[in-house]
């Protein structure tokens, strides 16, 4: 036996005699997806004729190292109809605009979006009360526009990783849009500083709102 070993173990014991809670890193839990249209979404939040909802949308800027124009997250968040499957919730929904924005010489994509958030509420969002999800993505198959390939919660922190990189333009073509994607909760919403990383490994403060804890 190292003598490395011998002396972790003393210091776990050590711990234990103390009354020390000994706290295990927390575990990413892959969260269900489902890619649907919008007005199939929106009616699990609405019982309104053509599924309106009365919604606040809000914009937190992405200052992406070397591009010119904007990039933009968009938030939109909106309370369930009492009588819908959403009852007693709230939607969030999320997308990040690079239409306005061009690289520059070093070109630089968004990977990833994380945001701290309380309990989510599995919905069946595809009309089916036997089969829940975690999240939505309102795929609309437009091109240049991109989806989320997959999300999972660590701790307080849900990750959305996409399908690709969104980029913003470059030369002649013009900078990407993802999907809208989000989820629904019980909290109401509150201001929160999101995490946005981009392919190149930094990541960036963004302005964003989301469920309590």
């Amino acid at each position: 036996m190292s003598a490395r070993f011998i002396t972790q173990a003393i210091a776990a014991l050590l711990l234990v005699a103390l009354g020390a809670t000994w706290i295990s890193p927390a575990i990413a839990e892959p969260l269900t997806t489902v890619d649907l249209s919008s007005p199939a979404i929106r009616c699990v939040f609405s019982t309104s004729p053509h599924c309106n909802l009365d919604g606040t949308t809000t914009a937190g800027a992405i200052a992406i190292p070397g591009i010119t124009g904007t990039a933009v997250l968009h938030t939109l968040t909106f309370p369930a109809f009492a009588d819908s499957d959403a009852a007693g919730t709230y939607g969030y929904e999320y997308r990040f605009d690079l239409s306005q924005a061009t690289a520059g010489p070093t070109k630089a994509c968004i990977a990833r979006l994380t945001v701290e958030t309380g309990p989510i509420r599995k919905l069946p969002y595809t009309g089916r009360h036997e089969t829940l999800f975690d999240v939505f993505v309102q795929n609309t198959h437009v091109a240049g526009m991109v989806g989320v390939a997959s999300a999972e919660r660590s701790g307080k922190s849900v990750t959305f990783t996409f399908a690709k990189p969104i980029c913003p333009g470059a030369g002649a073509d013009k900078g990407e849009t993802s999907y809208f994607f989000g989820f629904a909760a019980a909290a109401k919403p509150r201001e929160i500083t999101a995490k946005v990383e981009l392919d190149s490994g930094v990541t960036l403060d963004v302005a964003a709102r989301a469920p309590a804890p």
